[in-house]
């Protein structure tokens, strides 16, 4: 691979700085992007960058240059175009093995993504609202029924978003603990190469049994109206009910328990938020925005040479999009005469956010992922007003090893 970094001024030599390694360490808060991530946003929007094995790469960190790269097609999302970054050998394994539309490009991707556009439109996702707001109603019931504390994790922001995410592609719930042990396999980075493929052999052989099974006994589910395409093939199906099923329930379980955390940390947000519900939509913005769960970023690979950021960057050139920093930048997201972007403001105007990502790839389910939100969140609020947490901030353990960030645990009590 190589690397040519140019000035914006054509024929201006640069002297090239110490490349950043890749994943760098946090700082003292680890909701907060890490500082060396967030001073390469500062200095240079595009800087030269180290990935754990020594690959070279850019890490792209400015708002501006996030968006140009994931809209501009010479960047490929294919995890098997030369120079394609990966921050271990287990997401290689994961990422080329059978790899799902969001590891493709057009017109292949367009075509396995318009399978399931349709559950995933914002007419459809407000349908299911009464049913969500059913299901995190008595997930409260149960998180509280003759109790006063509880793990928030494990007892509230798990369960809900993968009970929906079952009900809409037909997956058994009562199979959570088989596919929500795999799927934090599939998405830590220390998982080795080898447990990758087992992990990802043993749930797509799961979805693959269960797709014969609503071959057999249809219902009105997801699965059973890709188990009925005539233009599927059976390793397709099941490849589309894996990436529903993981990115259906961790993402936002992860999202959940941080912005429960976010709110708890800042007492003034959550006031503003329980005093004023119409606020929720808004909110569920600016906590995407300033907590984004992809803390990893979203790799990419050039396929032509392309100048970003007064940088030019080769054909087989890898390249990461901070989502995280890209989400702090000052230059979309300062309010005048208020707060910062390092701040939490639910009253910003957050909504040209990437935490979704951005351009053809961004993310299917992220209508469903707001509407699960902003029901949680406005549940929560109303219903236990003096939730707090019961451990103290530092004493919190936090996935900084996978690709979604989150929480271990998030001890509350009420």
């Amino acid at each position: 691979m190589t690397l040519h970094q140019e000035t914006a001024r054509p024929g201006a030599a640069t002297a090239l700085a110490p490349a950043l390694d890749i994943p760098a360490p946090y700082g003292s808060c680890p909701l907060d992007p890490p500082p060396a991530y967030t001073a390469a946003a500062r200095d240079a929007p595009v800087t030269r960058s180290l990935l754990p094995d020594g690959t070279p790469c850019w890490l792209v960190t400015g708002h501006e240059e996030v968006r140009a790269v994931l809209a501009d097609p010479r960047f490929s999302a294919d995890a098997r175009t030369p120079g394609f970054p990966f921050l271990s050998a287990g997401q290689r394994e994961l990422a080329t093995t059978r790899p799902s539309f969001i590891r493709m490009d057009d017109p292949e991707h367009a075509r396995l993504r318009r399978m399931v556009s349709k559950d995933f439109l914002v007419k459809r996702v407000e349908e299911l609202r009464p049913g969500i707001q059913d299901i995190v109603d008595r997930a409260v019931d149960r998180m509280t029924d003759g109790r006063t504390s509880a793990d928030l994790v494990a007892d509230f922001a798990v369960p809900v978003p993968s009970l929906v995410i079952c009900l809409m592609l037909g997956v058994p719930y009562e199979d959570h603990e088989l596919f929500q042990s795999l799927s934090r396999t599939l998405l830590d980075n220390r998982t080795t190469r080898k447990r990758a493929g087992q992990a990802h052999a043993q749930l797509m052989d799961y979805l693959s049994e269960l797709a014969e099974r609503k071959r057999a006994c249809p219902a009105d589910d997801i699965l059973s109206r890709l188990v009925a395409r005539a233009d599927l093939t059976p390793e397709e199906t099941a490849s589309l009910a894996f990436l529903l099923l993981v990115t259906g329930h961790e993402s936002t379980a992860n999202m959940a328990a941080v912005s429960v955390l976010a709110l708890l940390l800042d007492p003034e947000q959550a006031t503003l938020l329980r005093d004023d519900p119409e606020l929720v939509r808004g909110a569920v913005e600016e906590l995407l925005r300033h907590l984004t769960v992809i803390h990893l970023g979203l790799g990419r690979a050039a396929t032509r040479s392309v100048e970003i950021g007064g940088v030019t960057i080769a054909a087989g050139d890898g390249v990461i999009c901070m989502l995280s920093t890209a989400n702090r930048d000052p230059a979309p997201f300062a309010t005048e005469g208020g707060t910062c972007p390092s701040e939490l403001d639910v009253t910003r105007d957050a909504r040209r956010h990437v935490a979704f990502g951005h351009g053809i790839h961004q993310c299917l389910g992220q209508t469903l992922a707001r509407v699960e939100l902003q029901i949680i969140l406005a549940t929560l609020l109303r219903r236990l007003p003096g939730l707090r947490l019961a451990t103290a901030p530092d004493e919190l353990v936090h996935h900084q090893d996978a690709i979604v960030y989150g929480l271990r645990a998030l001890p509350v009590t009420w």
